[in-house]
């Protein structure tokens, strides 16, 4: 039977990597951050939530839309725009959609960029109700290594990559007797976020089987 676990902290982020870099989140801002802003209306964007961001490399530069009661935070820059929202569960997925829809809707809009690839990460702190963290993660320890010591094993980490996709799993440093999972996945830019979000909802019930844990919602 699988052990019950919560995930009190999470976050989900989605990185959009340019074809071919566009300058004008850089030079010429106003009128794509005002056209972003008109379209993230139905969430109640505050001007003094927008940032302009000017230091560092030019790739890192450009501006910021944060939605601080949806924990949404909002990057467009000149080689890639980066969305991300903490505190994210499934039951949320419809409202994030919409909104990350929204912004990059504007954005390509009035940036004409083309997206080449769609990068994605879940991060899962999950925290089990009565079973030991690293007894759910011995199984992906190697005996060899588990056999160096003869004292229990405190914590550990596991680190799988593919061309496309890499699984973490870690203790975590957030929360005491509790797993960290991290998922990435690639997809080409022409994915939507709602297949997008069919194929990460797929990735998290694989993983959370492997790891013998089920969500006490």
């Amino acid at each position: 039977m699988a052990e019950l676990a919560t995930i009190p902290i999470s976050f989900f982020e989605v990185t959009n990597e340019y074809e071919w870099p566009d300058l004008l989140p850089w030079v010429d801002r106003a009128p794509i951050v005002q056209a972003i802003f008109d379209g993230l209306r139905a969430w109640g964007p505050h001007v003094d939530n927008v940032e302009i961001l000017n230091t560092g490399k030019i790739s890192d530069q450009g501006f910021s839309i944060r939605l601080p009661l949806k924990r949404v935070a909002l990057f467009f820059g000149p080689a890639s725009c980066r969305f991300s929202r903490d505190a994210v569960d499934w039951s949320l997925a419809e409202e994030t959609i919409a909104i990350f829809d929204a912004a990059l809707t504007a954005f390509v809009k009035l940036s004409n960029v083309v997206i080449a690839r769609r990068k994605t990460s879940i991060g899962l702190h999950i925290q089990p109700k009565t079973t030991p963290f690293i007894k759910l993660m011995q199984p992906f320890m190697p005996e060899q290594l588990a056999a160096l010591e003869s004292s229990p094993l405190r914590t550990m980490a596991v680190v799988a990559k593919w061309d496309h996709r890499t699984v973490t799993l870690d203790g975590s440093g957030s929360l005491a007797n509790a797993i960290f999972l991290k998922f990435e996945r690639e997809f080409p830019g022409t994915f939507t976020n709602v297949q997008i979000a069919e194929q990460l909802l797929k990735d998290e019930e694989q993983l959370l089987a492997i790891l013998g844990v089920k969500e006490e919602r």
